[in-house]
Formats: C-alpha cells, sequence, structure tokens
C-alpha cells in the first residue's frame, strides 16, 4: 500500500476481526476506517449473546486489541473462563470501541453496499493498482456517501447472510414470502424470543450445532411449557452426524451435546424426520398468507412430497458470504467455499475440521486487486471451520503486508488453544473444545468454567478430526 496517499484503510465490519484489524493498524501507524452496519460494535455477536463460547478469554481476544485496552486501565477476564457472546460483547468489544482511538474512526449504522476503484470497475486495468478504492456506504437516515481507501479489509463476516431452507442452495418455493414464520438461525428460545416459541409447534432445519443448541432448548422450554411440540428435519438419511461421536468422539463436549440430542430424539421429546430435503413453503390456505389465530402457521413440502405444519421454522442450514458488494472488485474466489482460491482447499470442510486447518495470513488472503483482503469469517466462505484466533492472526499479517513490513507478514504463527479449536456456523467466530488434555480438563474444572449453566456449542459437528470425509 501506498501510504503517501494519506488514505484510509477501510475496514468493513466492527467485530472481532473488524476491530482487531483497526487496532493493529494504529499500531503500524496506518489510518483505520472502520464501517458497522449495525447500531454499535459487536452487533453481529449481540443476536446470540445466550451462546457460550468453548474457548477461553486467552484465546479470544486480540494481542494489538488488548495493548490498546491496557493502556487506558482495562483489565482483563479471567482468563481461562469460557464467556457468552454476550461478555464478549460487554466486556471487550464495547470497551475497545469506545477508546478514543478506535470511536474517532468507527462509523455505525453505516452499510457497505459497493466497493470499487474509484472511477474503474472492473473491467478497467490501466493504472488499476495505483487507483484509490471508493467504498460507497449508507448511513442510518438513508444518507449515501462514496468514501476514498487506500486499502480494504473487509472483516464483514457470514451473519447476515445465512443459507437457504431449500435444496440446491437456492430458497424453497415460498421462502420468502412466508419469512415471518421463520426466526433468526440462533434464536434465544428460553429468555428473550420465548413468547415466540413457548406453546406452539416449532421445526427446526439443519443437523449442525445450531440446530442441537436450538433443539435442547427447545426441549428445556417444554418443559415449562408442555404445548410446545418440537420437530427436527434433516436432509440426510439419519442424524447421526448431528450426534457426532458420542463417547469416541474427538471433541469430549461435543459428543455430549450429540448424546443428549440423541436422548431426546429416542425418548420422543424430539419428532425427528430425516431425508427432508424442503421444496416449498406454503400458507395455511395454500398459499402465501400467514395463519389464522389457532391454525399453523406454514407447511413445509418436501421434495419427496411428505409435509410437515408448523407455527415457527428455525433456519439452522449455515452461511454464505455477501459478495454481492464486492461485483466491482477482481476476486480470486474458490470454486467450492467461496474463499480465497489458494485458502480453499485448506478450508474445505469435506477434509477439514477444527485445528487442522493451517494458519495462513496475506499472502493467502490476497486477490488480484492489490490491497484489498477479506478475512474473519468471511473468508472462510462457505465453510464452517473459521477460529477467532484464525482471525486475528489473518489480520495482523495483513496490515504488516499494508505497512510493508513483508518479514512480519510472511511469518504466520498461530498458538491454538489445547481445550478449544473449532468454531461456528454462527455466521461469526466462537470456539468449541478439541480433545483436552488431562492438564487442561483439571484447569477448566478448577477454573469452573464449565460448570453450570451447561455450556452450548456452535460449529460443524463432523464428529471426525478431519473434516465430513474423515479419510486424510
Amino acid at each position: 500500500m501506498d501510504s503517501t496517499t494519506n488514505l484510509p484503510v477501510a475496514v468493513i465490519g466492527a467485530g472481532p476481526v473488524g476491530l482487531a484489524a483497526a487496532a493493529h493498524l494504529l499500531e503500524r501507524g496506518l489510518e483505520p476506517l472502520v464501517f458497522e452496519a449495525g447500531p454499535t460494535a459487536g452487533a453481529a455477536i449481540e443476536q446470540w449473546r445466550h451462546i457460550r463460547l468453548f474457548s477461553p478469554w486467552r484465546f479470544n481476544v486480540d494481542a494489538a486489541a488488548v495493548r490498546l485496552l491496557e493502556a487506558s486501565g482495562w483489565e482483563s477476564p479471567r482468563p481461562t473462563a469460557l464467556p457468552y457472546g454476550g461478555e464478549l460483547v460487554d466486556s471487550y468489544l464495547t470497551p475497545l470501541a469506545a477508546l478514543p482511538a478506535i470511536s474517532s474512526r468507527l462509523l455505525t449504522g453505516s452499510r457497505v453496499v459497493a466497493v470499487t476503484r474509484n472511477g474503474l470497475d472492473k473491467t478497467h486495468l490501466r493504472d488499476r493498482d495505483t487507483t484509490p478504492f471508493l467504498v460507497r456506504v449508507e448511513h442510518q437516515g438513508g444518507e449515501v456517501r462514496d468514501y476514498p481507501a487506500a486499502a480494504v479489509i473487509d472483516a464483514s463476516g457470514t451473519w447476515s447472510a445465512r443459507n437457504p431452507l431449500g435444496t440446491s442452495g437456492l430458497p424453497a418455493l415460498g421462502e420468502a414470502a412466508l419469512a415471518s414464520s421463520i426466526s433468526s438461525p440462533l434464536p434465544d428460545v428460553l429468555d428473550r424470543d420465548r413468547a415466540s416459541f413457548a406453546g406452539r409447534r416449532v421445526l427446526v432445519v439443519g443437523a449442525g450445532h445450531s440446530a442441537a443448541n436450538t433443539l435442547i432448548s427447545l426441549a428445556d422450554l417444554a418443559k415449562a411449557e408442555p404445548g410446545t411440540r418440537i420437530l427436527w428435519a434433516v436432509r440426510g438419511a439419519s442424524a447421526e452426524k448431528a450426534y457426532g461421536g458420542g463417547n469416541a468422539d474427538g471433541l469430549p463436549a461435543r459428543g455430549q451435546l450429540g448424546a443428549r440430542l440423541r436422548r431426546l430424539v429416542e425418548a420422543g421429546s424430539i419428532e425427528l424426520h430425516t431425508g427432508f430435503g424442503v421444496a416449498s413453503l406454503t400458507g395455511h390456505d395454500g398459499g402465501t398468507s400467514p395463519a389464522a389465530v389457532g391454525g399453523p402457521a406454514v407447511t413445509l413440502t418436501a421434495v419427496d412430497g411428505r409435509t410437515l405444519e408448523a407455527d415457527v421454522v428455525v433456519p439452522c442450514t449455515g452461511f454464505r458470504p455477501d459478495l454481492d458488494i464486492l461485483r466491482e472488485l477482481r476476486l480470486n474466489l474458490d470454486p467450492t467455499v467461496e474463499a480465497p482460491v489458494e485458502l480453499g482447499p485448506l478450508i474445505d470442510p469435506e477434509f477439514h475440521s477444527c485445528g487442522t486447518v493451517a494458519p495462513h495470513g496475506a499472502s493467502l488472503l490476497a486477490h488480484p486487486d492489490k490491497d484489498f483482503y477479506i478475512v474473519g469469517m468471511k473468508s472462510y466462505g462457505r465453510a464452517p471451520t473459521f477460529l477467532l484466533a484464525t482471525g486475528y492472526e489473518q489480520v495482523r499479517s495483513v496490515v504488516a503486508a499494508l505497512a510493508g513490513d513483508h518479514e512480519a507478514a510472511n511469518t504466520v504463527q498461530l498458538e491454538l488453544p489445547e481445550t478449544g479449536v473449532c468454531s461456528t456456523d454462527a455466521g461469526t467466530s466462537c470456539d468449541v473444545p478439541a480433545t483436552a488434555t488431562a492438564a487442561a480438563t483439571t484447569e477448566a474444572a478448577d477454573s469452573g468454567c464449565c460448570g453450570t449453566p451447561e455450556p452450548v456449542l456452535v460449529g460443524f459437528p463432523t464428529g471426525l478430526a478431519h473434516g465430513r470425509s474423515g479419510s486424510n
């Protein structure tokens, strides 16, 4: 990056990785300008603040961000404790965003709608590498402004772009029209969203840990609200993937979660429907109108003609990157997972899970448009194996490259936690534990981090050490 342009580096997203990028830019003497679509930093995590992470605090904070915070007198949470999403926001992201060095460069309520080169669409090559970027932003209230930038770091995550309910990667017929009957991907069924689920017929679609967490929470809700009925639809021929490996699972806590889910299904508390690929959604009258009072809101029809009726549908189908804002940039993306092309084969969930993804930095994240990088969860495209510590190392390397320190950029290191290396299908980052050593297990017990309430898993439930196939 030619820092003599005196233009800022645009950072898209004020989640953990976006704010870490800002902290590293400040340390390098570069000027960040952070755009956050939500009303506050960490707005996406705020949507799943009731979910507990499965790696301790010491692995969920960025080194440069911590240095900024500690200079202001911030006290770090207990490093061995496991934070909830809400604690990550309240105790880390909010105070970080409030620091004058960050707050003066953070624009909330500011949604990036396009990134391009100033005066050049993607078909023009001449002087492209030396032409500043142009970031078009829609601010709260509808005002649209263009911001020039010397470089762009896209850390916007994937929370806003869930995968559809339908098969073939497309929304089911009628899915958009009946959106009012579809909840958020990780609803807080026991607290914030309780009224939407208590005493109702709830259908959970998907076989990931988001589905497992929601199903278990619904089972707890049904104990207090006996009229609550729980249905579960998975596309596969069985739910074994969601159950994980049980006692033999490489991730013990994941195995425990799967075992509990299996018991609930076997006891009849959850009505499981396998081989149910959703083809269409219709309203109670066969159209797209909502249900009459007392009737089911929606009927889901499978590709084989079977039907299920529900008042609320919970979509636990994973996430994908929003690439529309990048249409005028020259990208080089893996055709399978939509990650940077050199990173794609390293994170393909057919072969990789949890800690099997090698550390990587600016060189693997680069695109043909010089000084543009996708980092964080969005850098993994459709692969759900991302972890927060990976994002922090990504931005450290990327910022070093932008500052011209290529030796630091190419020296990529990542020390994964012994008890937490796998991550999320929540559209952002949170970690679940890998096989714990005896010492690590003792440490966790001593810290009280695994006591009640029972920790909740969010992640890709292969039950295998090396992705879906477990073959490499």
